[in-house]
């Protein structure tokens, strides 16, 4: 974009990039504020106005005008399924931002009739029953309408699954199928599985059904993973951390972004974690990883940032809310064994840890170790997600070097945890403001794909307001953080929790050229705006790697989607809604549409015998008397 006032000159070292009339909020206590940033060979040369970016503009530096917008260090998801969600993101249909079931129910119909025989309709996370306006799931009865003779796979949450018929019948469930530990098959009088599976409490269930679908050619894996990558440049991520995870084994399913790595062809930086997958075998594998790589292998694109988030499945609780807690057997020896061996091979790890009861069970295992001097021993550790930490297994984690990760699971997830708890307890799920207090790193986080959306948007939003996807308060003022104090957790602490504070998290000379101009400023907007704010331009190390807007084409061009009946093909990914202020007429138009199909599902219950047979009288405080 041709920008007066800066011309070019002579220049020995030109930059590559230059941005400038920009908002820059850089996150650097020296300069928190510019209107310039110039970047050459990735890394940030001068932050400042246009007297100090113009002399290292070249004939050949790009030029762009922010017109005055918002620019931020790029985001950094401290805990996102990057490497698994890359793998299937075109074989998905996102739900993700839809405000009712009567929109996803269509995209399903039109989905399920461009899908091939043989292909199954997914619809894997990033939503919740409480986002719509119906407030409910679809039923397997609606979904058989939708697709007969395709199968269909809904996830909701950690909790349940919605199998049409073809699904039942693809994934092999009869009524000879034995229930599975840890889950149910929802069966019918006669014994026939009726579509629902429940986690009760293990999700285990509903992730090796899915596991049964088919998956990506190798070629298409790379396709599928730069597009999603594309989707997370979309909202200004520029790095995130990956978790692992369940059925991603080390290295078969890390070659794909090995390759595209090798290829330069990442438009995100990826840390990424090993997750031993059989249990019982947990000590073999990490024993058998620390003789084949190190912590910080790699290099700012992609690398090696320790073991987990399970170390040991048998210390792995489960986070259904909707069920109660689960009581975890003896597993402190192995778990002892798991975390001795990482520690004194100078490996660090992140623990999937949503209790305190099992923080606490955690914790003296480390305590014990520490009387061998490897705690704190410099080695980088974690607790994630933690909604019910308590103060004193805070105070214990500062003593033993750690830190934590917390994820925005109460965004789809803060009314069964009110429902199950109570508020008093969900006022600190998990207690965030007391994290800050004792000086920990604190790290911020979605948990995407398979339960919170990839939206970070969603998640500082949760940060900032308490507030879940169906608007319920959960978090009150007390355990809420500013918006700058969120954005850190989204910058600076995810740097830090993977070493590289560095050298990226803020905009400064010497750091690398990370980050985003926002289609809204982030700092000014009413809270509720927060939600619909995307990046217009992400820069990773001075590549353009996402642009929209005035800046569109400016960005590096992606194969086409493939296979050509992907969803993402034809409804994309996050299902942006408008902005509240500018649709109330057409909002108030699908609460209606949603309002009369909720009625007609009670009709339907009720002549099934499930709900009563007139309607609930409807009761307002403020008519009566």
């Amino acid at each position: 974009m041709p920008v007066g006032g800066l011309v070019p000159s002579a220049t020995d070292n030109p930059a590559d990039l230059v941005v400038r009339n920009a908002k820059i909020h850089t996150g650097d206590p020296g300069r928190p504020q510019a209107d310039s940033l110039a970047v050459r060979d990735g890394v940030i040369v001068v932050v400042g106005d246009d007297k100090d970016v113009a002399p290292h503009v070249g004939p050949g530096t790009k030029v762009v005008d922010a017109l005055g917008r918002r620019m931020i260090p790029g985001l950094n998801d401290s805990h996102l399924h990057v490497i698994r969600g890359g793998l299937n993101y075109v074989l998905e249909l996102r739900w993700d931002g839809v405000p009712t079931l009567r929109q996803g129910l269509a995209m399903l119909r039109e989905q399920a009739a461009r899908t091939p025989k043989g292909q199954w309709v997914r619809v894997v996370g990033g939503w919740s029953a409480e986002q719509f306006a119906e407030r409910r799931l679809p039923t397997v009865a609606e979904l058989n309408a939708a697709a007969p003779d395709t199968p269909v796979f809904v996830l909701h949450l950690y909790r349940s699954a919605v199998l049409n018929r073809a699904a039942l019948k693809a994934a092999g469930y009869t009524r000879d199928t034995p229930e599975p530990k840890g889950g149910q098959i929802v069966r019918g009088r006669d014994g026939e599985p009726t579509g629902m599976l429940l986690a009760a409490p293990s999700a285990l269930i509903l992730y090796s059904t899915l596991a049964a679908a088919p998956v990506l050619e190798d070629e298409d894996k790379k396709t599928s993973t730069r597009h999603f990558l594309r989707e997370l440049n979309r909202f200004g991520l520029t790095s995130a951390i990956d978790a692992a995870g369940g059925f991603q084994n080390f290295p078969d399913n890390y070659s794909t972004v090995a390759e595209l790595a090798e290829a330069g062809q990442l438009s995100l930086r990826i840390a990424y974690h090993l997750f031993p997958q059989t249990a019982g075998q947990e000590i073999e594998d990490l024993a058998r990883w620390i003789e084949m790589a190190r912590p910080e292998d790699g290099d700012e694109w992609l690398r090696l940032n320790g073991a987990g988030e399970n170390l040991t499945w048998a210390a792995a609780d489960f986070e259904n809310f909707s069920q109660p807690r689960p009581e975890l057997g003896a597993y402190e020896a192995e778990f002892e064994k798991a975390v001795r061996l990482l520690m004194e091979n100078g490996w660090g790890f992140r623990l999937h840890a949503t209790y305190d009861e099992t923080i606490r069970r955690d914790l003296a295992v480390f305590e014990k170790l520490a009387a061998d001097g490897l705690f704190p021993a410099g080695n980088r550790w974690l607790f994630d997600h933690a909604e019910t930490v308590s103060a004193d297994s805070l105070d214990r984690v500062a003593a033993l070097g750690g830190a934590m990760s917390v994820q925005n699971r109460l965004s789809f997830q803060g009314e069964a945890f009110v429902s199950r708890y109570g508020p008093g307890a969900a006022a600190d799920a998990p207690p965030i403001r007391a994290m800050l207090e004792r000086g920990l790193t604190v790290g911020a986080g979605t948990d995407a794909t398979r339960v919170s959306t990839y939206n970070p948007w969603i998640a500082l939003h949760w940060l900032v307001t308490g507030r879940t996807v169906g608007d319920l308060i959960v978090r009150p003022p007390h355990n809420r953080v500013d918006r700058r104090t969120a954005l850190a957790m989204f910058t600076e602490a995810g740097a830090s929790l993977t070493g590289e504070e560095g050298v990226k998290g803020v905009l400064r000379p010497g750091f690398l050229g990370d980050f985003a101009v926002l289609s809204e400023d982030y700092f000014t907007v009413p809270e509720p705006e927060i939600t619909h704010i995307e990046s217009l331009l992400t820069v990773v190390g001075g590549r353009i790697v996402y642009a929209a807007a005035e800046y569109e084409g400016l960005d590096e061009e992606l194969p086409p989607v493939s296979p050509r009946w992907s969803p993402v093909a034809h409804f994309g990914g996050y299902q942006a809604a408008p902005s509240t202020g500018l649709s109330g007429a057409r909002q108030a138009e699908l609460l209606g549409q949603a309002a009369a199909e909720s009625e007609q599902h009670r009709q339907w219950r009720a002549r099934h015998g499930t709900a009563p047979q007139s309607a609930s009288t409807f009761f307002d405080p403020c008519f009566s008397l």
